[in-house]
């Protein structure tokens, strides 16, 4: 088939719009576990204390944080298409493994593989958008990719949950990640062409600076880079503490899987739907404006979550938080684009996933701790004082948008 030349999103819709399709499915696998988790551990596996229960959440997010890093370096060397394909072949097992588990150990190997395949696939996925359509919707084109993900994540823990309420934890939970891996293989294998050609041809007319060392300027040194990096890192910090404690929260409050599912769900939903609008304002309004209010707007939202009961205003705050992040998410990954090289890309991006994803496993280990010492107020608490200190970061160090 012969290849597109040239970049842009109408250019290049059928393949963009494949793309967001497949991470639909790719957030789905997320959604698989989000709020049938704490259930599934005690009923099967007698796991209660709150570490534990936040064992498989460090799991995934140092695995996904691995390979998000790998993904960077390999897709300039093998292809993003075959990246894309691995991380599908690696999801395969993850469901099947959960379904027919008898140790918890299993388990845990359950969840690698998941954060394995879902840096392979993810990555691969923003990176392939981010060839197609080129500096003028690089922030749309961000928000239509994490609303597909992020989107499918709300709804599969809206959907695994009522599953568990009428029929129970297992199987058909299970059965349908097992289906939702094999649609996402096949269609990442047969109809999804690579992007790697895009590169040379942005790079012809790309004046971005090129960095000697790309792992220290991403992660430490470029004030730009690096000040997205760690906001990053504590956005899915926050995220892994919300999604290990907020079910137990609900749960202790007796509330019913079903409700939990709603409250757990509203989060990632309207982070979803709002990249939709978020993604497109990256793209004319202030990225650095948009990452520092949505960086507050997610700490205060914890803070005031931490010490409610009232599930009204839990679905409220659960909205506020999925708003807070909806508007960093997409700027993210645009600022880190816009900021390297093209044919540095690939690679920034994986360095800032790494740091990004880290943040997973650091707030399961940070929460589950301070959980299990102080309660679960007080590592809600740790956790919304942090996401206002990055917000503050993001003010005081990131210079004024030049991209």
């Amino acid at each position: 088939m012969k290849e597109q030349s040239s970049i842009g999103l109408k250019q290049n819709i059928k393949q963009f719009s494949l793309l967001v399709l497949v991470n639909g499915f790719v957030g789905a696998m997320i959604g698989l576990e989000r709020t049938i988790f704490p259930q599934f551990a005690e009923e099967y596996f007698g796991v209660t204390a709150v570490t534990a229960v936040l064992g498989f959440i460090v799991a995934f997010g140092f695995s996904k944080a691995a390979a998000n890093y790998v993904t960077g370096k390999l897709a300039n060397r093998f292809g993003r298409k075959n990246i894309l394909v691995l991380g599908w072949l690696i999801a395969i097992p993850v469901p099947i493994l959960l379904l027919f588990a008898n140790s918890w150990n299993v388990v845990i190997l359950a969840n690698v593989l998941l954060g394995i395949s879902q840096g392979f696939t993810w990555s691969s996925t923003v990176v392939m958008k981010i060839d197609l359509v080129g500096e003028k919707d690089r922030g749309f084109a961000m928000g239509l990719n994490e609303f597909a993900g992020y989107f499918a994540v709300g709804v599969m823990a809206f959907v695994t949950g009522w599953l568990a309420t009428e029929y129970g934890v297992k199987p058909y939970p299970f059965y349908l990640g097992i289906g939702i891996a094999v649609f996402g293989l096949i269609i990442s294998w047969l109809f999804v062409r690579d992007t790697h050609h895009f590169v040379k041809l942005e790079e012809e007319t790309n004046t971005n600076e090129k960095h000697e060392n790309i792992f220290i300027q991403t992660s430490f040194k470029n004030k730009t880079l690096s000040s997205v990096t760690q906001a990053g890192l504590v956005n899915n910090l926050n995220d892994g503490m919300i999604w290990g404690l907020l079910p137990i929260v609900l749960l202790y409050f007796q509330f019913s899987l079903e409700q939990i599912g709603l409250v757990v769900a509203v989060y990632p939903a309207v982070w979803g739907i709002g990249q939709l609008f978020t993604g497109k304002m990256s793209d004319h309004f202030s990225k650095k404006k948009m990452l520092f209010w949505g960086m507050l707007l997610q700490g205060v939202a914890i803070l005031v979550m931490a010490q409610s009961n009232d599930y009204g205003m839990l679905i409220l705050l659960s909205a506020g938080l999925g708003l807070g992040t909806a508007l960093v998410y997409p700027t993210f990954l645009s600022v880190i684009a816009g900021a390297t090289r093209p044919q540095q890309r690939a690679e920034s991006v994986g360095i800032f996933r790494l740091w990004r994803d880290s943040g997973y496993a650091f707030g399961a280990l940070l929460s589950g701790v301070v959980a299990d010492a102080f309660g679960v107020t007080v590592a809600m608490l740790l956790i919304g004082l942090i996401t206002i200190l990055s917000a503050l970061v993001i003010q005081l160090r990131m210079p004024s948008d030049k991209i």
